[in-house]
């Protein structure tokens, strides 16, 4: 039988179908990214054709370059067909292949004493082969959450404000861009979601999400948020692009300020880690995260304090102007219940609720060496 924490450390056969699902939605984006690039190439909209082409390749070339730095990290030996698939754009298709691997033998095949299942394991013990294969699945699927973490911020949320800012301010408008709004609002909220089930999963010393109602309330307050704020900062677009480009400066500015202030660990080089702070500032534009696994009660609510009162400040300013005052309501709607479902979720639902702290980023724990993500954000 396994210990304690040995039994937090199972790769499921409903992670395995998590990860053939991500892997099926990735390829999806890909695809309604390439539709909404060829549509405004078609329409001679050379324009938005550059930024939305701009946007997937910024966050395509920060993604391979993460995973790649983490494969030379993990690995020791070179792995020059590794470099070439990241040089073509292939990286999180790899690692999709290697955690798929990883995680069928962990989900659907039994590890015998006979007959060990994988040879790299064969001169340990046959518990020990157990609990390794499947955290090596679940470090797999808690790297591939953190990339797509990263792609969704970088790609997901600025081609939402792209769009929604072109529906509100041409006549022009096609399937192929009320599709690409959809999936990127499930996108940014699944990928949000599914990081923090991830990094629960992959710390034995973090409280899972146990109910379903944890999950739900968690994602309900994750997107109504997100909602809010990204048609707020439409909105300025279409006062001002001037303005709005200011706006989001700042706030990524005072996002990667903080990163700096915590002192943040997850690199090796100092080149990757400003790398990382300036990701992690981009991420503090549009949602709160827990940069240092401390406690969030002051951070947070100084957090949605700012972003309350910068929305009233442009939620007025648009009434004033009487622009789109539909896009305005939905705006104070789903910032106030997106802050509802925050209170109820940190009061009744968050796994952590009766801990005195979460420790994330900082000095690793004296059990033993710790996944990546122990060092991400939280």
């Amino acid at each position: 039988m396994f210990n304690h924490e040995k039994k937090t450390m199972m790769f499921t056969k409903q992670d395995f179908a998590i990860l053939v699902l991500g892997i099926g939605t990735y390829i999806a984006d890909i695809g309604i990214d390439v539709w909404v690039i060829t549509n405004y190439f078609n329409k001679g909209l050379y324009l938005w054709c550059s930024l939305t082409l701009a946007v997937v390749l910024l966050s395509s070339f920060v993604t391979q370059f993460f995973s790649y730095a983490w494969f030379k990290e993990d690995n020791n030996e070179k792995l020059n067909w590794v470099w070439l698939l990241h040089l073509f754009h292939g990286g999180i298709f790899t690692r999709y292949w290697f955690t798929l691997k990883d995680g069928y033998q962990a989900a659907f095949k039994q590890i015998s004493s006979e007959n060990q299942l994988i040879d790299d394991f064969s001169s340990i013990t046959h518990e020990t082969a157990i609990h390794k294969i499947h955290k090596t699945a679940i470090d797999g699927m808690a790297d591939i959450s953190m990339l797509r973490l990263f792609k969704t911020f970088l790609e997901s949320t600025p081609q939402l404000i792209l769009q929604i800012y072109i529906l509100m301010s041409t006549s022009n408008s096609s399937i192929s861009q009320y599709t690409s709004i959809v999936v990127s609002f499930i996108s940014v909220t699944c990928s949000t979601v599914d990081y923090q089930i991830a990094l629960r999963k992959s710390l034995p010393d973090k409280n899972k999400f146990a109910r379903l109602t944890s999950k739900i309330t968690y994602l309900l307050y994750k997107l109504l948020t997100l909602i809010s704020w990204i048609l707020c900062i439409a909105l300025v677009m279409v006062l001002s692009t001037t303005i709005a480009c200011v706006l989001v400066v700042l706030f990524w500015l005072g996002g990667f300020c903080w990163t700096m202030n915590q002192h943040t660990e997850f690199c090796k080089s100092a080149a990757a880690e400003n790398i990382y702070r300036i990701m992690v500032g981009i991420i503090l534009i549009f949602t709160f995260f827990n940069i240092k696994g401390e406690k969030t009660r002051v951070p947070l609510s100084v957090y949605y304090i700012i972003r309350a009162l910068t929305t009233l400040a442009i939620v007025c300013t648009c009434i004033f102007w009487k622009i789109n005052l539909f896009v305005i309501t939905t705006v104070a709607v789903t910032l106030v219940s997106g802050i509802c479902f925050l209170l109820v979720y940190y009061r009744f639902f968050h796994p952590n609720n009766q801990c005195a702290q979460d420790e994330v980023d900082g000095p690793e724990p004296e059990r033993g060496k710790m996944c990546r993500i122990s060092k991400f954000i939280m």
